[in-house]
């Protein structure tokens, strides 16, 4: 994203009707005093600065409601006011002092100017907002932070910075820097506040703005910053994942990443934003609801015609059809069905397309993750009948290759868990407090979760009661020195390990799947 420059001085287009020209010098000249001025803070200091802003404010409404009509009579209370906005950026060095602002009563009056008639005024606000919220500022001071931030928030500043938002044109320079500053001091508010996430979402336009946004063609930093604020809303909330699917949000998506099915991106921020969407529509995917809606606009086709374009959303494509497909039969059904095998497995026999943004190694490892996930899901979803049969098919053709393919998956999965298991064992454990969740939390993200997805596809190509299959599977595993059992123990300890988080009918349904493979292992 470009960095705009807050603190650079912004040109005033209501500063011509001033005689002389000297309000740029005064203004100048009040800037290089509170530098030398205003380096100490302490609450006496900040208490005579919130006097002084309140004494201009009162003077630029008076001015105001005496002379509407006249912009040179009340264009030198707006300088002054700005003066006023500038110094108080200062209190960010002082995060400390947040709540004795509160207490001030100060933050009514400042984020009442966001509703100001002079757009400048309202862009003073913003930027001095995003600095006292920014992270530099409050990472020390968690707890001055919430105090402010809970004090914005009860005064509105979601519906206020929104409202402004609304009214900004992204044709002027500093309009468009506002904007950004806008959507940051929004993610400075969730990072302090989660709850904003959902209150935002809730309370303001921000999701259409945010679409209508996305919807644009043309590529800016306004754009990719859009799509990263939407995916940050969308990454935790059910609520907001069922709002943006009800908005015709899938749509949205949909469309916006299509735009790079024959093409990638013209550059890194670009090819950013482009993640960022993903990121956005598998977050979408989560609620079943949004699935059918993904479903219906033929996402299905359109992830596999980006993977068989091959261009830099490939591995995204993947991503999306696994979220898509997990625990949702109709889309593995439409994947069969739209001829999607044919591309599933190439990627499974690492017929990858190289992407040069990504550093190659981890890249075709979180690749293969994906297809071993989607393979798994096809699994789960289609449980019978002529597509059933096409899918094991693919596991006898050519020799049994894609068993062969899945063993040696099997064996380098297993040798990094089985590292990282002995890497545990020479910790000690009682110096790191470290529980039986959090040494199985450790295994899986050293690759025992793709582990056990591959002991699942064996168990159901086991199942199968294919003569050659099953004889291929104890050819490879004998040649690997391993033996049925092994694959029983993987299976057992996912079986063991399976949450109730989608409730206990859904957990003994998924564990009686599993008993049945380490069953018929036997």
């Amino acid at each position: 994203m470009e960095e705009w420059n807050r603190d650079s001085k912004r040109k005033r287009e209501d500063l011509s009707s001033v005689p002389n020209g000297m309000a740029d010098m005064a203004m100048l000249e009040a800037l290089e005093k509170q530098g030398t001025s205003l380096e100490a803070w302490d609450p006496r200091t900040l208490k005579k600065l919130v006097l002084a802003f309140e004494r201009r404010l009162k003077d630029n409404i008076a001015a105001r409601l005496k002379y509407p009509d006249q912009p040179e009579r009340f264009a030198d209370s707006e300088i002054e006011l700005h003066d006023e906005l500038q110094k108080l950026k200062g209190l960010a060095s002082a995060p400390e002092l947040y709540p004795e602002l509160v207490s001030l009563n100060t933050v009514p009056s400042i984020l009442n100017l966001l509703s100001h008639d002079n757009t400048d005024i309202a862009i003073d606000v913003v930027q001095l907002l995003q600095d006292l919220t920014d992270e530099d500022a409050v990472d020390d001071n968690a707890e001055p932070a919430r105090v402010l931030v809970d004090a914005l928030v009860d005064n509105n500043v979601l519906e206020l910075l929104v409202q402004n938002l609304l009214r900004l044109n992204e044709s002027d320079p500093d309009e468009m820097a506002t904007v950004y500053g806008t959507l940051a001091t929004i993610e400075n508010l969730i990072e302090v506040k989660p709850a904003v996430a959902e209150l935002v979402c809730e309370k303001t336009k921000l999701l259409k703005w945010l679409m209508s946004k996305i919807k644009v063609k043309e590529f800016d930093g306004n754009k990719q910053y859009a799509s990263e604020i939407l995916a940050i809303l969308l990454q935790s909330s059910e609520a907001n994942q069922k709002r943006l699917g009800q908005m015709n949000g899938v749509d949205v998506l949909l469309q916006a990443v299509a735009m790079y099915k024959n093409k990638d991106p013209k550059s890194p921020d670009e090819a950013e934003m482009l993640e960022n969407l993903f990121n956005c529509l598998c977050g979408l995917l989560m609620p079943m609801e949004n699935r059918e809606k993904f479903l219906k606009a033929e996402g299905v086709e359109l992830m596999i015609i980006i993977m068989k374009q091959k261009k830099s959303a490939y591995g995204s494509a993947i991503r999306a059809l696994d979220f898509a497909m997990t625990k949702y039969p109709p889309a593995c059904e439409r994947f069969v069905d739209v001829l999607g095998l044919k591309t599933a497995f190439a990627a499974f026999m690492g017929k990858i397309p190289i992407n040069k943004n990504e550093k190659k190694e981890r890249y075709h490892e979180e690749l293969e993750e994906r297809i071993v996930s989607l393979i798994a899901s096809l699994f789960g979803g289609i449980m019978r009948g002529s597509r059933r049969e096409r899918l094991l098919s693919k596991f006898v053709e050519n020799e049994c290759e894609k068993i062969d393919r899945l063993v040696e998956l099997y064996m380098r999965y297993s040798n990094r868990v089985k590292a990282e298991t002995d890497r545990i064992d020479q910790l000690d454990l009682d110096d790191l407090e470290m529980d039986e969740e959090e040494i199985y939390i450790r295994k899986l993200e050293a690759g025992l979760y793709t582990l056990q997805l591959i002991a699942v596809i064996l168990g159901h190509l086991w199942c199968s009661e294919h003569p050659q299959m099953r004889g291929r599977i104890e050819l490879l595993l004998k040649q690997q020195k391993l033996t049925k059992k092994d694959v029983q123990d993987i299976l057992q300890e996912y079986h063991d390990n399976i949450g109730d988080m989608e409730g206990v009918e859904e957990k003994e349904r998924s564990q009686a799947k599993i008993q049945k493979f380490i069953s018929a292992f036997d």
